[in-house]
């Protein structure tokens, strides 16, 4: 028999498949060939690919896959052409990659960095440890799959040149475990679609609505209101809807109706539109009593299906109240329009990110003291959200950027988007973390767990911190040495022209340092952190 030499051929390019790639594809010994590209691929590559002793091509290319390549995959003994192409992945290439020669391709991945690759440039600070672990490593808590919706409809296609009908049985049993295995992590993904896809007169293509989308069918139809019919429904405002789980009265305080939205932002004028994202779009708009609010429209295909969990979201959200959150003013779920609008107050001096990368005084420079006041906010806001206080439960925001960190009128940081994720579908939350990946933000520990702790939140901080000193937008190598050796020169930001207090500096270096270890059982606690902050505030009076 030549069964010991059966060799197992994985072809799943160009079907759209959608979620992370299975772990457990890493146990077919077999696997000498994994074709996955050009499908809608995110997440990281898991390390347990590297345990493929057969595996002599893997083909990635053209997906949305994020984070880092792991090192245990460039030592597959037999790997010769590794495909990356095209996808959003970041850190420090293995350097072992280099003797697949051309069999390593990896272009237009901007963000990964490397020594020898002549394409490649120098690593920032966040990628330069390749002891941090790799995504999925044995032993490790893994992401639990049902939090990754996955496609469905998986084939495979599976070849061998054994002419023996043993071979042939083999063949069946190995197809039969991938398609259990492969099948059953891709189906939620299918389940969820089914449920939300659009009747009527819309493209029943399975695909988000957009705001303006509805708007243009609004413009067609005789009436101002749009008509969508779902499969399932959706009013989670619904009569009765508020159950004796919630407080109706409560409730009714923060609703608004769809007249009171549609009439403060000029029925969804483009002149009023302030920004938008894949899964949202942000409106200015003025309430009837004058306030100036921001609204922020999700379509209910982001949102939460389960509406029971979806109303629970909303609870937490209207319980959340801190001087240094963005305050929510209300909200208003449509039926007709299958959108869910958050009502915000306006904020007018933008998000972090406006005041750093100021180049040729264009922009404004913030002074020390401004500096300082802010990381202290956004400290008092993390705080608050950590806590279990006045009935509130402990809250991990998840995305803490300088996006994420409004600014007001007397330059206090106000957190965005806190407690956005119990609002939205498991698949938004988790395409959401790319970007959060490709500018530092994301903890390196999330590629081996999956999960969201506080630490993970204290590195985001340490990274808006060192941002703040240095007034840049990336974090380099000499970003991170200067603060370890108090060199000023290195992380402070230059357009202050020496207008700092230099114990200040250094206290402030401190806590991002810490803030950013690698090791998040090294991290501080939030409270340690504010006891960091008083201390400082405490010797400057």
């Amino acid at each position: 028999m030549v069964l010991c030499s059966l060799q197992l051929v994985l072809q799943l390019c160009y079907n759209q498949l959608t979620g992370s790639i299975p772990n457990q594809l890493g146990a077919l010994k077999k696997l000498s060939v994994l074709a996955l590209q050009v499908n809608q691929l995110t997440g990281a590559i898991p390390a347990s690919l590297g345990d493929l002793e057969m595996l002599t091509r893997l083909d990635l290319s053209f997906n949305n896959l994020f984070g880092s390549i792991p090192v245990k995959l460039s030592d597959a003994p037999k790997l010769e052409v590794l495909d990356i192409r095209n996808n959003t992945l970041s850190g420090n290439v293995p350097q072992a990659l280099k003797r697949l020669n051309e069999g390593f391709q990896y272009a237009n991945n901007p963000d990964l960095c490397g020594i020898e690759f002549s394409s490649l440039k120098l690593c920032t600070v966040s990628s330069l440890n390749q002891n941090r672990p790799q995504p999925f490593e044995p032993g490790s808590n893994r992401l639990p799959t049902k939090d990754i919706p996955e496609s469905a409809n998986v084939q495979t296609k599976q070849t061998s040149q054994s002419r023996k009908s043993q071979t042939a049985v083999v063949v069946g049993v190995i197809a039969l475990f991938v398609a259990v295995a492969v099948t059953g992590l891709f189906t939620f993904s299918l389940y969820r679609r089914r449920k939300q896809k659009i009747g009527g007169t819309l493209d029943t293509s399975d695909r988000r609505l957009s705001t303006d989308e509805v708007k243009e069918i609004s413009r067609r139809s005789a009436s101002p209101l749009i008509s969508l019919e779902y499969s399932n429904g959706w009013d989670p405002l619904g009569k009765g809807r508020g159950g004796s789980a919630f407080s109706q009265e409560v409730f009714e305080s923060f609703m608004f109706n769809l007249d009171e939205v549609e009439s403060a932002t000029q029925y969804f004028s483009e002149a009023n539109l302030l920004g938008k994202s894949n899964f949202t779009a942000v409106y200015k708009g003025t309430l009837r009593d004058g306030s100036v609010v921001a609204i922020k429209c999700i379509s209910k295909t982001s949102c939460k299906s389960d509406e029971t969990e979806f109303l629970k979201g909303l609870k937490l959200l209207t319980s959340l109240k801190h001087e240094n959150l963005l305050r929510l003013r209300g909200f208003c779920c449509s039926k007709g329009r299958g959108e869910c609008f958050l009502i915000y107050d306006f904020v007018p001096n933008g998000n972090l990110l406006q005041y750093l990368d100021v180049k040729d005084g264009k922009g404004k420079v913030l002074d020390w003291s401004t500096r300082l006041s802010i990381i202290k906010g956004i400290a008092r806001g993390i705080h608050y959200l950590h806590g279990s206080k006045g009935g509130k439960p402990a809250l991990v925001h998840r995305n803490i950027s300088a996006e994420k960190v409004l600014v007001d009128q007397h330059y206090n940081p106000l957190l965005s988007d806190s407690g956005l994720h119990k609002l939205l579908a498991d698949d938004i939350v988790f395409s959401t973390l790319k970007e959060s990946a490709a500018m530092g933000y994301l903890a390196p520990e999330y590629t081996t767990t999956g999960r969201f702790t506080e630490k993970s939140d204290l590195y985001a901080f340490g990274m808006i911190v060192f941002q703040i000193l240095s007034g840049r937008r990336k974090i380099t190598p000499s970003n991170h040495q200067g603060a370890e050796l108090c060199r000023f020169e290195d992380f402070i930001d230059p357009n202050l022209w020496g207008n700092f207090v230099e114990a200040e500096a250094v206290q402030m270096a401190k806590v991002a340092l810490l803030c950013t270890h690698e090791s998040p059982n090294q991290r501080p606690d939030i409270e340690i952190v504010m006891q960091e902050l008083n201390d400082l505030t405490s010797r400057k009076s």
